[in-house]
């Protein structure tokens, strides 16, 4: 018999033998499948309250089917799902919670080798900072995006066309009637948001980090060959447990910078920093905020995709998908990196990479914009960082001085915003406070605050904001967030008051709040620092033990990793 990890468990003798074989049995499993062979977990996060993974059960079928012919033996388990259009407070406050079910589900059980079955937001960072700390052979197979929307001979983005519709609703432009029929026009087909909001940004981290099979992160979720990329994703896990190609392997430095590069292409989601700095704390790569400054600020866009462009993920796909951009990006990428085929980028894309709609993927000497990446902002509002995304940003709010217009909560923002009498111009510049990790808690995607009803009916469309949560990788504006440290842990962005001026400079990478250091000393001892949510369970847990957005907001407790040795049984 040979002695892969699960051999610990079905390959024994005796009494345990006996109990880890037999109650596997009563699902009709035949004797010759403990003979051995490699067990492959499928850890599934299929929810029908995850709406956009609801298509991964037949996914799951298709893996199974691949792990068969390889000669591998499948076992599929579930784990916590995060729907991030429907779980409160917000997903994010759960992703370390969920990653911490993938890591002990994956690590307590008989696994040689795991698939990720991944879509929705926080289900994709989630699993593989579950994996990355147990170490062993990870295969991703992303959901895959909806098909495009189409509203009224229009193509409307998910999530990007609800900032808008809601703008337009909220000034009169349409009715109630046509707000509620574009609902089923965005969302009309399996899949996540087909905009590069961070579900999209997600899956292309995956193949940018070479944990998944080439096209697998652009091939629509509806499309026949997601299936066939899915099989072919269960022959090749089995492959890789016997090969013993783990995932520190692959999640290498060059591997996380590529990643890097290749958002900043694809104008990713403004998320993608806190979850690849989490997953990078997991495999023991040492990436800080400036790593996406130094290397991300001054790619190119070459993506023409919603909030940044004009076109979907449908498109992407038939234009040629990811192996385009990592072509175009060549010279910048270590094309080198192992991934999980076993062979490198270069290797995985030859005779792929073809563009066929330079309107949808640019060439990198023609690019849309020049320097797109997302901006590092350094200054004394956000001593530790924050970030804005220039691709989705107004050019002329890149530079700006405003007078500020303060709101302490969520709460005071939706009470306030739309008052007839709040004190604010386009020239101002909105500040959200208690939004972070410890303050909301866990950081929901509020940053891009929707503007006053006053201004909307004035046509204005952008203004500078700032907070320091963060927001959906489907929204746009001149949107400042995650600023570091949070205003609840006393940051300077608790200190900011109403007429403060803030001066906003990206092209110099500067955040600053104009107000002297001894009146700011003078407010320091006056503020009070708001009372944790609760006292119990895991958000009280994750309040005192969460970290900022510059290093990931995992808890400080997960960061490393712990292996997949587990040397007592269970009975």
């Amino acid at each position: 018999m040979s002695q892969f990890r699960s051999a610990d468990w079905f390959g024994k003798t005796g009494k345990m033998g006996f109990l880890y074989r037999s109650w596997m049995k009563n699902q009709g499993m035949p004797t010759d499948l403990f003979d051995g062979r490699p067990v492959i977990g499928i850890c599934n996060t299929w929810s029908e309250l995850t709406p956009c993974n609801a298509h991964l059960r037949d996914l799951a079928e298709a893996v199974k089917r691949g792990v068969y012919e390889a000669g591998g033996f499948p076992v599929e388990f579930p784990i916590m799902s995060l729907g991030e259009t429907l779980l409160k407070p917000t997903a994010m406050l759960f992703r370390n919670l969920a990653s911490m079910d993938a890591e002990e589900s994956i690590r307590g059980n008989p696994i040689d080798g795991v698939v990720l079955l991944t879509g929705c937001d926080k289900t994709t960072p989630s699993t593989m900072m579950g994996a990355a700390s147990v170490g062993l052979p990870t295969i991703v197979v992303p959901g895959g995006p909806m098909l495009n929307g189409k509203y009224r001979g229009t193509d409307i983005g998910s999530g990007t066309a609800v900032w808008k519709l809601t703008d337009d609703l909220k000034t009169g432009k349409i009715t109630n009637d046509e707000y509620l029929a574009a609902e089923s026009c965005m969302s009309r087909s399996a899949g996540h948001c087909m905009t590069m909001g961070t579900a999209s940004t997600m899956a292309c981290m995956v193949e940018s980090l070479g944990m998944c099979l080439s096209q697998a992160a652009a091939t629509p979720a509806v499309d026949s060959r997601k299936k066939v990329l899915a099989q072919l994703s269960g022959r090749r896990i089995v492959e890789m447990v016997k090969e013993g190609l783990t995932i520190s392997k692959i999640l290498t430095r060059a591997a996380f910078e590529n990643a890097i590069k290749v958002n900043a292409a694809i104008g990713g989601s403004t998320n993608f920093i806190i979850h690849l700095t989490a997953i990078a704390g997991r495999i023991g790569v040492d990436l800080c905020l400036d790593d996406f400054d130094r290397l991300g600020s001054r790619i190119p866009l070459l993506l023409n995709l919603m909030p940044s462009g004009k076109y979907l993920m449908e498109d992407f796909y038939y234009a040629g998908g990811l192996p385009v951009i990592l072509k175009e990006l060549s010279n910048e990428l270590d094309m080198g990196a192992i991934t999980v085929t076993g062979k490198s980028h270069a290797e995985n894309i030859k005779g792929e990479g073809i563009c066929y709609n330079n309107e949808v993927i640019a060439a990198y000497n023609t690019p849309i914009i020049p320097e797109a990446g997302i901006a590092v902002l350094k200054g004394n509002l956000a001593v530790n960082g924050a970030v804005i995304k220039p691709s989705a940003a107004t050019p002329a709010l890149m530079q700006h001085t405003g007078r500020a217009v303060v709101f302490e909560t969520i709460e005071d923002y939706h009470a306030r915003v739309d008052d007839p009498q709040l004190d604010i111009d386009e020239t101002c510049v909105m500040v959200l406070k208690n939004v972070g990790p410890v303050g909301y808690p866990g950081m929901p995607e509020v940053g891009n605050m929707v503007l006053p009803k006053k201004l909307l009916d004035k046509g204005i469309t952008d203004m500078v904001r700032i907070s320091d949560g963060r927001m959906s990788g489907t929204a746009y504006g001149t949107v400042v967030l995650h600023v570091s440290p949070e205003s609840a842990i006393g940051g300077n962005l608790a200190l900011v008051e109403n007429g403060d001026l803030i001066c906003l400079d990206v092209p110099a990478k500067k955040i600053e709040l104009l107000v002297d250091e001894v009146e700011l000393q003078r407010r320091r001892l006056l503020w009070q620092k708001p009372a944790y949510h609760t006292d119990r369970g895991y958000v009280s847990m994750y309040q005192r033990h969460v970290q900022q957005a510059d290093k990931g907001a995992d808890l400080d407790f997960l960061v490393g990793n712990s292996g997949s040795v587990v040397t007592r049984d269970s009975h």
